[in-house]
């Protein structure tokens, strides 16, 4: 066996989710489920980051706490870090540059790659879990188009609530209700929508009811962590052909 270098404590787990503090259940596409990644992950708890304090405050006021955990995943084996809100893009610039590793913190920021991929005409629209407090600071973070279409999950029955409010338990068949009328309401009055985005990572788990209610690609933070990843730990292939055919 050749010898091998170390330097650090976790192999194979390249990329850091930094987690906001919560309680709330977390099911299968739930970033913060772990059976939701193909490949492996790490995580650290940023303590006082509630859902409220980040989405209807602040986040800047919790830098300190970000960077401190941020810095203990990439010392541990991280190579690349993200979030698990799309509000934390406020934070974008100054984690990457605190943590010297490639650093994604919001889904926003694949809006205007997604912008470009559609024709003419066409427009991505963003999903979020409260629009009345993601604002064109919060945009600009992420690099999107101040005239971006924003819908939200505010007025729903569970979703926004429940999460926000880091309920012990969710009802999720509503949540999954709340998300197919955004999406009828994304249908009624957007009808140059060419994509959506969904900006909260707890959306995931339904993205495919999206898609198949509306007919749009839809593009999550499970899309752009298993992007991110790819250039983290790029897969090795096999450098003959192999062929069963001969």
């Amino acid at each position: 066996m050749s010898l091998q270098s170390g330097g650090k404590t976790v192999f194979g787990a390249t990329v850091g989710i930094l987690m906001l503090e919560t309680r709330f259940p977390r099911i299968p596409g739930d970033m913060g489920n772990a059976l939701t990644w193909p490949f492996p992950v790490q995580y650290r708890v940023v303590r006082g980051a509630s859902p409220d304090k980040v989405v209807r405050g602040d986040p800047r006021v919790l830098l300190d706490a970000f960077v401190e955990a941020g810095r203990d995943l990439v010392a541990t084996g991280a190579d690349g870090i993200t979030t698990n809100c799309g509000f934390l893009a406020l934070v974008q610039d100054e984690l990457r540059a605190a943590l010297d590793v490639p650093v994604a913190t919001s889904s926003l920021m694949q809006v205007p790659m997604v912008q470009a991929l559609l024709p003419p005409g066409r427009k991505a629209v963003i999903l979020t879990i409260s629009k009345a407090t993601l604002t064109p600071a919060h945009l600009a973070a992420a690099g999107v188009p101040l005239d971006t279409p924003v819908y939200g999950t505010d007025a729903g029955r569970a979703f926004t609530r429940d999460i926000l409010g880091d309920a012990p338990q969710i009802d999720f068949a509503a949540c999954r209700q709340d998300m197919l009328d955004a999406a009828d309401q994304i249908l009624a009055q957007q009808p140059d929508a060419g994509a959506i985005v969904l900006e909260c990572t707890n959306m995931v788990p339904y993205a495919a009811d999206l898609r198949r209610r509306t007919g749009l690609p839809v593009y999550s933070i499970y899309s752009m962590v298993t992007w991110f990843q790819s250039g983290l730990m790029p897969r090795r292939f096999a450098q003959d052909i192999d062929d069963p055919r001969g």
